[in-house]
């Protein structure tokens, strides 16, 4: 048996293929359709995707919201650092990525609206555990700037396209990209065929973005993300499931939140008031699931998502879903077909 690498992961991506700005309208994205037991390849466009769904299928979405988690301020000694907000931990204290020199800690920071932001704790590369004197999300309308992905150069002119239609819970320091081809007509529409939907949290961390460095994915320490599926939700899966329906994951997130939640389950108890073993349980904490090739899915049945960075943790995962050959055989046909790439790039439905 080979060893894994995250080698095995890379693919050449010419910059030209990486989106800029989204389409508007939404919906009007491109979608790749991939069979993932056969490996074929259908292309359509995403305001199609109800006809590849089933009345009783259940789409599972990430209802998290974008925060403006970019702020700027100033060093006591007069220069300018940046301060991205990474990870709530209580009222005044988040974990940050700190840009500028000398921020050990002690080293106060002030805001340009005069908040201070001290550094209580010097964390592994540029990150800071940051205290702030009163909460900084009280400043964010002043203060505060939604971070764009780092292979974005362009500035968005609407903000609210960076936020999916039903972003309803603040804590992300970036958008769960898989939902933002949804239009508020669309749902409606998949509703009206019969599909229902859910919702589920999980706060997106910056880390998503960052490449595996190590020869071995097995090496590299995955990120934690907060996330949570409620009671309600966890009803809507389990019956979903009893009654035979797909549960579509829409983006990597939501993956990662429903198998966090299948890992709730006792594997060798019943459910008596179900009358069978339920597929996940209420769930809220912070999840390091990390999904390799070779992890063995207990909820999702197919999944929607965008086309992913080479030798990244969201492209094992869907290669885990859909087995690595197959999945880079269909980014090859993506470009071929020129497809738009990452955040704001067409989307992929994996069945």
């Amino acid at each position: 048996m080979s060893i894994m690498r995250t080698s095995d992961f890379d693919y050449d991506l010419p910059e030209s293929f990486i989106a800029q700005k989204p389409v508007e309208p939404r919906d009007s994205s491109r979608l790749l359709v991939l069979d993932r037991i056969r490996g074929s390849i259908r292309h359509d466009t995403f305001h199609n995707v109800g006809e590849y769904l089933k009345p009783g299928d259940l789409l599972v979405l990430n209802q998290t919201r974008v925060i403006p988690a970019r702020l700027y301020a100033r060093k006591d000694t007069g220069g300018e650092i940046e301060i991205l907000l990474l990870r709530k931990e209580d009222e005044l204290i988040w974990e940050c990525l700190v840009g500028g020199r000398g921020m050990s800690t002690g080293r106060v920071a002030t805001l340009h609206d005069g908040l201070k932001a001290e550094v209580v704790e010097v964390l592994d590369g540029s990150r800071r555990r940051v205290r702030f004197a009163e909460p900084v999300e009280s400043h964010f309308a002043e203060d505060g700037q939604v971070p764009l992905p780092p292979y974005i150069h362009r500035k968005l002119e609407d903000p609210e396209r960076y936020q999916t239609v039903y972003a309803k819970t603040p804590g992300s320091a970036a958008a769960p990209t898989a939902g933002l081809h949804f239009t508020e007509q669309l749902l409606e529409h998949l509703r009206d065929r019969g599909v229902d939907i859910a919702y589920v949290t999980l706060h997106v961390g910056l880390d998503t973005f960052a490449p595996v460095t190590e020869d071995a994915p097995t090496d590299h320490k995955i990120h934690a993300e907060w996330c949570e599926l409620d009671s309600a939700a966890a009803k809507r899966i389990n019956d979903t499931k009893k009654a035979g329906g797909r549960i579509v994951a829409v983006g990597t997130t939501a993956v990662r939140t429903l198998e966090s939640a299948a890992d709730q389950v006792p594997r060798t108890e019943v459910n008596s008031a179900e009358g069978a073993r339920a597929a996940v349980l209420p769930f809220a904490g912070h999840t390091s699931l990390y999904i390799l090739p070779g992890y063995r899915f207990k909820v999702v049945d197919a999944l929607i998502t965008n086309f992913h960075l080479p030798k990244s943790t969201l492209l094992m995962l869907v290669s885990a879903f859909a087995g690595r050959e197959t999945m880079l055989n269909a980014y090859e046909v993506a470009k071929h077909e020129g497809y738009r790439f990452f955040s704001f790039g067409d989307a992929m439905l994996i069945i």
